[in-house]
């Protein structure tokens, strides 16, 4: 799921974004894409990435150009009364695991791999509360395991698998890592009675479409639709002309994203719990923006 499909439920425009703003208030106040580039929550490894806290100081700045043009007051109001979406982590387990990694110390201790990645995003949970941000929606990882680029990998090793084929090690460190991440946000949810911090799983959801595909209509669960090599998941998306046919048959789009149509399930969820119910927790997002729940 990803932000563009919330906007689209909440009936906001594309959130143009944060390096094509020109310093005009309207731009940012029918929202602001702080995720343009692919996001790590430590620090990036490729030059092609940024880092959470790059991104934090990004929305700090608009937050004070805020309070500069509309003033303290309006701002804050204006702030607590928006939405704040954050998906962070897929990309740091892909370059742990998926992209030849040699940082072997945190392979072996995965556990404090989602410690760290956990703090962190805390971290910046608590910093945009102390802003005035009071409605976040924190999207967990998706099932990596289940990827292209995991089957293709898979296939050139000997690593074990269900019979769904994906790789259960990578699944494993990932729903780690939501289940941590979840637990934090519900207890900072009861220290924080004001706070209404939301937490999608979309690890659940999709993993859902994959062991029952044709209850969603999809057909393929295992290739990209857009890929090079076996399952789509030696090489990416070069080009949409080399795409499959029929992109909704897919679970996958290229090497780690899922396909618009899954996209769209997912949004239709989180938005208002169907087709699947309770991926966001405590509450879907549309109860989050109708009413302090």
């Amino acid at each position: 799921m990803v932000a563009t499909d919330a906007a689209k439920k909440l009936g906001l425009p594309y959130a143009s974004p944060f390096y094509s703003q020109n310093g005009s208030i309207q731009g940012f106040l029918s929202g602001v894409n702080f995720g343009a580039a692919e996001a790590t929550i430590i620090s990036p490894g490729s030059p092609n990435h940024q880092s959470l806290n790059q991104q934090l100081r990004q929305a700090f700045d608009t937050l004070q150009l805020l309070q500069l043009q509309l003033g303290k007051e309006n701002a804050y109001h204006f702030i607590q009364s928006s939405l704040f979406y954050l998906s962070f982590g897929k990309d740091d387990y892909i370059d742990l695991f998926l992209q030849n990694s040699s940082s072997m110390n945190l392979k072996r201790n995965s556990s404090k791999f989602a410690h760290i990645l956990v703090g962190q995003m805390m971290n910046a949970i608590r910093n945009l509360y102390n802003a005035g941000a009071k409605r976040i929606v924190c999207v967990g990882v998706l099932p990596l395991g289940c990827t292209p680029r995991a089957s293709w990998e898979m296939y050139n090793s000997s690593t074990g698998d269900d019979r769904r084929g994906c790789v259960d090690d990578i699944n494993m460190h990932v729903l780690e890592f939501n289940t941590m991440l979840e637990q934090n946000i519900v207890q900072f949810n009861v220290e924080l009675p004001d706070a209404h911090i939301v937490f999608c799983d979309v690890y659940r959801a999709v993993m859902e479409f994959i062991i029952n595909p044709y209850v969603y209509g999809f057909e393929d669960v295992k290739s990209a639709c857009c890929g090079l090599g076996r399952y789509g998941g030696m090489s990416g998306c070069i080009s949409v002309d080399m795409a499959c046919p029929q992109p909704s048959a897919h679970v996958w789009w290229d090497l780690y994203n899922p396909t618009p149509a899954v996209n769209s399930l997912l949004a239709d969820s989180a938005w208002h719990g169907q087709p699947l119910p309770n991926i966001c927790r405590p509450t879907t997002i549309q109860r989050l923006m109708s009413s302090l729940v």
